[in-house]
């Protein structure tokens, strides 16, 4: 089974979150001294969960984007606009801050471009980038694997509008961006690169689906349950990045987790324990998955295959995350709460989930594991 690593996390990072409270499994620590934080972005998944975490710890919080307004703060919150992909940053020239956090970057002028106004105006410059940057799947890496390699003419030229028609250059382009941003603000750079992050907000329902489908309930068609998956609650990715910046940890980091080997089966299991459901597993085979074409990642989100091309895939190294301080909340947490963000939506969303088996291909799927 041909597979690329790119097609899977490519548009993991979406939409707002909403809770902003750590999770048990976090230790409190007290607040650190107060710190101007520039946001590039800020409106997406894991941005509103920094900046709220961030005013709960007293930092002060500027946010740059093109003008979309999440829900009020809890605190005063700076908000500057600006388009980075015609090089917009008026309103950020003569600015300083200690730190800036970049969120969004997928292509390497942004990273250039911004560091035209912010170089000397910043002492510490935070990359959000991507567990796509690394060539290979077929074993487990750690922060000094292979990267993929861009194959185009100029990178530089590459605009976002480019990347979102040919995805394949996601990995490429968020490598070089990585580079670009140790080039740009050298040793004063930190590189967190993110596997799936899931929880509430989370607009690509790449974990969402499984939650929901075992709520529902009946015969529920699933991947073989031995295979290990890797995910990474928004709330914790954002809050252990501001406990980063507090640190000021430099260097290349893995996001990933959780701090055990997690199954698809055990995800399974705390789906139907948190939503008390009567689902019934019906555990298919690698076998069954290829000869009926169902797609890993896509039909079957979260999962990809154990072995073969993707053995490595979600078997990353993220001790030196942990080291540094990175901590997980419990996934029943995790499921509870993506259950709660989910209810809230309009029923014409959540009639229409983005990942998944459809109702009928499922039933048909079905139909043939019990012939």
């Amino acid at each position: 089974m041909s597979i690329d690593r790119r097609e899977f996390i490519a548009a993991a990072s979406a939409v707002t979150g909403a809770s902003l409270l750590p999770g048990a499994a976090h230790a409190q620590t007290a607040k650190p001294k107060p710190l101007n934080i520039l946001i590039l972005g800020g409106t997406g998944l894991t941005g509103p969960h920094q900046v709220r975490y961030a005013l709960s710890r007293g930092h002060k919080i500027t946010l740059f984007n093109r003008g979309r307004r999440p829900k009020e703060w809890p605190a005063k919150v700076e908000e500057l606009t600006g388009d980075r992909e015609v090089n917009d940053y008026k309103s950020l020239v003569g600015r300083k801050f200690d730190v800036c956090i970049d969120n969004p970057t997928s292509v390497p002028h942004w990273i250039r471009d911004a560091a035209a106004v912010l170089k000397g105006n910043v002492n510490h410059f935070v990359f959000i980038s991507t567990l796509s940057v690394y060539a290979k799947t077929d074993k487990p890496g750690d922060e000094t694997a292979e990267r993929a390699k861009y194959e185009g003419k100029d990178a530089m030229a590459e605009k976002i509008t480019d990347l979102r028609k040919n995805m394949a250059l996601y990995g490429p382009l968020k490598a070089l961006s990585e580079d670009e941003s140790h080039k740009q603000f050298p040793g004063m750079t930190t590189v967190i690169r993110p596997g799936l992050i899931v929880g509430p907000g989370d607009e690509t329902d790449r974990f969402t689906y499984w939650p929901v489908r075992v709520r529902k309930g009946g015969k529920v068609l699933t991947p073989p349950h031995a295979d290990p998956v890797q995910l990474i609650d928004s709330r914790d990715l954002a809050e252990w990045t501001i406990r980063m910046v507090e640190n000021r940890t430099l260097g290349d980091f893995n996001a990933i987790g959780p701090d055990r080997v997690l199954t698809m089966g055990e995800v399974l299991k705390v789906c139907k324990e948190v939503s008390k459901s009567n689902a019934e597993f019906v555990e298919t085979t690698l076998k069954f998955v290829e000869d009926n074409k169902i797609a890993p990642w896509g039909d079957f989100p979260l999962w990809v295959p154990g072995s073969g091309e993707t053995a490595g895939f979600h078997r990353t190294s993220f001790a030196k995350s942990v080291k540094a301080g990175l901590t997980y909340r419990p996934l029943n947490s995790t499921v509870a709460d993506t259950y709660t963000w989910w209810d809230a939506l309009s029923e014409e969303r959540r009639s229409k989930p983005r990942a998944g088996l459809k109702a009928e291909r499922e039933a048909e799927l079905l139909a043939l594991m019990k012939g």
